[in-house]
Formats: C-alpha cells, sequence, structure tokens
C-alpha cells in the first residue's frame, strides 16, 4: 500500500539523480509514492521514492527509482538519460527521460530486449493509476 510523501524526498531523489522531475509526476508521488499502473491493459509496479520518515516507509520503499535506475545501467541498452518508475515485472520499464538537467514530462516504455522505446502518455498523470 503506498503512502503520501514529504516534498523533501523527492528533492533528494532529483539531488541524486541530478535532474528535476515532472511536476505530474512529483505531484502523484507526493500523494501516493508507488502503488501499480495500467498501460495498454497490462499492470506496472511503480517504483517509490525513498522515504526514510520511518522503518516502515524505509522497507517499503528500497526498491526505488534510483535503486531500480542503477540496476537497470547493467543492461547494455538501458538509456543513460532515463530513470526508471516502473515494470512490468518482465524487465520492461516505464521511463522518463532527461534532457540537460530537467526530466521532461512523456512516459516512455523500455523494451528490456530490443532497447526501444514507446511513448505511453504524454505526462504521467495521464496514466491510468489502480
Amino acid at each position: 500500500m503506498p503512502f503520501d510523501l514529504d516534498e523533501k524526498f523527492i528533492v533528494e531523489a532529483e539531488s541524486v539523480l541530478t535532474g528535476s522531475l515532472p511536476d505530474s509526476y512529483r505531484f502523484a508521488m507526493m500523494q501516493s509514492n508507488g502503488g501499480e499502473l495500467e498501460v495498454d491493459d497490462e499492470e506496472w509496479e511503480q517504483y517509490p521514492i525513498l522515504d526514510k520518515t520511518d522503518r516502515k516507509r524505509l522497507s517499503r520503499s528500497c526498491n526505488n527509482i534510483i535503486t531500480e535506475t542503477e540496476s537497470c545501467m547493467g543492461f547494455s541498452c538501458f538509456p543513460e538519460n532515463a530513470v526508471a518508475i516502473a515494470s512490468n515485472g518482465c524487465g520492461d520499464q516505464l521511463v522518463l527521460l532527461k534532457e540537460d538537467s530537467v526530466y521532461l514530462e512523456p512516459v516512455y516504455l523500455w523494451c528490456h530486449e530490443t532497447g526501444e522505446l514507446a511513448l505511453v502518455a504524454n505526462k504521467f498523470s495521464e496514466l491510468a493509476r489502480l
């Protein structure tokens, strides 16, 4: 069950990622940090942002966008300018792409087998949250 999130943890994540996250994504995380999404009739497990408020929140956010993105960097075709925000459990990722020091609003599906990116939403708020 996702929790709300204090904005200070988003700012900490942005510092590590060296880029600001899109407004629609930031707002959604403050309301519900993690949870499930539906994209093209497929369920995706959303990665939370690390929340160090207490032990319970820390344990529920240990598989966060930073650790999961670092894990994805092990794939040779994972985009260097991407942050992973959700997984379908089969290796594919939903990602945000960074330009300069800003992660852009569009959400892409990254296919781990081909390395291809496909636009799934013009901004995070367009995705169906379950």
